[in-house]
């Protein structure tokens, strides 16, 4: 097993603490489960460490154990950092190289809002507004769980969480609710940055 570095947990900006229609509280239980994802990261890299190797057995083994629940550790770390990284902003429709690319792909704001939230209803887990490399395109991906249904090559752009656990306590069942607050919370200038970050071709 390779050597690896523990990692700690992204900081929370404060203006995650004001959002319009997701309360303080359901932030901070939600930034819990975070820190928790990162912990098992940790814990499991370090228990592979000590692995015995010529155990392994795809029936059951403690190798694949962790190895699978490493998946879903590091799934739950990477969606929250990108769900909490690209809230805090005003919303409303997309701005510059989003605005192209969803206009391109989608044919409009409201078409690609459209197939988000129902790609959301849709979801147990997760919705992922993801570059495709080789496609060329952006499209809404459903995720059932932090590491479920993967698709190699695509860079998510928007990260949309639909565990009960980010709006129960706001909205309880009513799910509609909570994915039109995630909406009027985006800042598109981060998800701008990513797609130039990234070089993603916007022509």
């Amino acid at each position: 097993m390779p050597n690896f570095v523990e990692i700690r947990p992204r900081e929370l900006r404060p203006a995650l603490l004001e959002l319009d229609g997701i309360s303080r509280t359901t932030v901070e239980a939600h930034y819990r489960l975070y820190h928790g994802y990162v912990a098992k990261r940790n814990e499991i890299l370090g228990r592979l460490a000590e692995v015995d190797l010529a155990s392994a057995n795809q029936v059951y083994s403690d190798l694949r154990a962790l190895k699978v629940d490493l998946t879903f550790a590091i799934g739950g770390i990477k969606n929250h950092e990108i769900y909490f990284e690209h809230l805090g902003g005003e919303g409303g429709d997309p701005e510059d190289a989003v605005e192209a690319l969803i206009e391109r792909d989608f044919g409009s704001a409201e078409a690609w809002r459209a197939d988000l939230k129902a790609t959301g209803m849709a979801a147990r887990g997760w919705a992922w507004t993801a570059y495709d490399w080789d496609e060329g395109r952006l499209f809404n991906y459903v995720g059932d769980a932090q590491n479920t249904f993967p698709v190699w090559n695509a860079t998510p752009l928007v990260a949309l969480d639909v565990y009960e656990h980010a709006y129960f306590l706001d909205y309880q069942t009513d799910r509609t609710a909570y994915i039109d607050a995630f909406l009027r919370n985006l800042d598109w200038s981060v998800v701008s940055g990513w797609i130039e970050a990234y070089h993603i071709p916007v022509e």
